[in-house]
């Protein structure tokens, strides 16, 4: 008859415990049972074979006062029971909980701290775009501040005058700074409406490109990433274009800069006349920014699909890290100025009116507050067609290296700082 042998252990004590039951067996076939430690203590007794060993906190119970979820691996009991017969022996095995427990939890923590990590470069990542995007935008304003101030002499002032005539009375009257009036609030309005219209739309694009499973982004797709883009920035941003509109128009002077027309807009029209034109504004941005996009990345896969421009990748792989950032552009820099301008030309043509109309809402007072068509009507029976079109040559002339300086200093800034 095979013999039982009940042995009660604690992972603590390091002494051999005692065996009620004599063993010459050779045939030790291991089992266990893991005891929670706030099992019944009378019940433990009856095969604990501590009974006539001093009492210790390790061999008996837990204290009823600690908590099941709190109890350490250290405090868990193993009831093994051997079952032993003649011709063979095998040894007792230890199940190593706390071991096993260990790699569980590192593995855990690794998983949370790679997560961490991914997290934390994609907000870096998302940093630099963004500040590539108005860098980009601060730049090429700063540089046609003085055509985007004829425009707008044009365009809300309906101003007559050849483009000569203007700059001679501009320069005459307010000086050569008067070129950049309003060009701090214009920064301040298109740096952030062009970080976010950049990297909306490379976040689109890349997105539109993954659902697809495409190699290449269509044009379709282009196209559609380039419009939600403009509709994202435009939302975003329309507001401060709205209080530079206001500083500029006749008595904008008055106002007391930017916290003072802010002011003077909510206070006199409510809130919601910050976001004036709305609809036109999303009319003239998302085919704007569409064709924006579309043509520059048309241009940009055309040539890089060329013999010239497959020559010019595997260069620049060749030469690696020995390249400055300049000649890590894709396009080159003239190029780059080239097809940027060729893009904002287009976007300027085709959108030019809606333009126009939008500046005109964003001028009207509460008491003679017209739709967009409306305002679009009543000014062609005023000037004619032509009158949607007016500053246009003033507007290109502004809108071409605005176009080429802000892409090629996009594309520049994202070398630079190295966004993915």
């Amino acid at each position: 008859m095979p013999k039982f042998h009940l042995q009660f252990k604690n992972s603590l004590p390091d002494y051999q415990p005692y065996l009620p039951f004599p063993s010459n067996s050779n045939l030790l076939v291991p089992g266990g049972l893991f005891i929670d430690p706030c099992f019944p203590s009378s019940l433990l007794d009856l095969v604990s074979p501590f009974k006539g060993s001093p009492p210790s906190k390790n061999t008996a119970c837990v204290s009823r006062r600690q908590k099941r979820e709190s109890v350490a691996v250290k405090d868990l009991f193993f009831l093994s029971v051997s079952l032993s017969s003649d011709g063979l022996v095998s040894e007792h095995k230890e199940c190593h909980l706390q071991n096993e427990l260990n790699k569980k939890n590192k593995g855990a923590a690794a998983q949370v701290k790679q997560k961490v990590r991914v997290t934390r470069r994609g907000a870096v990542n998302t940093t630099k775009h963004l500040w590539a995007g108005a860098i980009a935008a601060m730049v090429s304003r700063t540089f046609v501040a003085p055509l985007e101030r004829l425009k707008l002499e044009y365009i809300v002032r309906g101003e007559q005058r050849n483009i000569f005539e203007l700059v001679k009375k501009i320069a005459l009257t307010q000086g050569l700074l008067g070129f950049w009036k309003g060009n701090l609030i214009n920064v301040l309005r298109t740096a952030p409406f062009k970080a976010v219209n950049f990297y909306a739309y490379d976040t689109y694009r890349k997105q539109l490109l993954r659902l697809s499973g495409n190699e290449e982004t269509t044009n379709s797709e282009r196209f559609i990433a380039g419009a939600a883009a403009g509709i994202t920035a435009t939302v975003l941003c329309l507001p401060l274009d709205t209080i530079r509109t206001k500083l500029v128009a006749p008595g904008g002077e008055a106002l007391g800069g930017v916290i003072g027309a802010f002011r003077h807009m909510i206070q006199t029209e409510g809130f919601f006349s910050l976001y004036r034109g709305l609809v036109p504004s999303i009319v003239s941005m998302a085919p704007s920014a569409a064709v924006f996009y579309s043509v520059y990345d048309m241009l940009k896969s055309a040539y890089l699909h060329s013999p010239e421009g497959r020559k010019r990748i595997q260069n620049m792989r060749q030469m690696g890290q020995d390249l400055n950032a300049l000649d890590q552009l894709e396009l080159g820099p003239m190029r780059t100025l080239l097809y940027g301008a060729i893009a904002g030309a287009c976007a300027e043509v085709a959108t030019y009116p809606f333009e126009v109309v939008r500046r005109q809402l964003q001028l009207q007072v509460q008491a003679s507050k017209m739709g967009a068509l409306a305002t679009g009507l009543k000014i062609v029976e005023q000037g004619g067609i032509p009158a949607l079109y007016a500053g246009l040559i003033p507007s290109l002339l502004q809108v071409l290296p605005s176009a080429s300086i802000s892409y090629f200093v996009y594309e520049f800034m994202k070398i630079v700082f190295k966004v993915n």
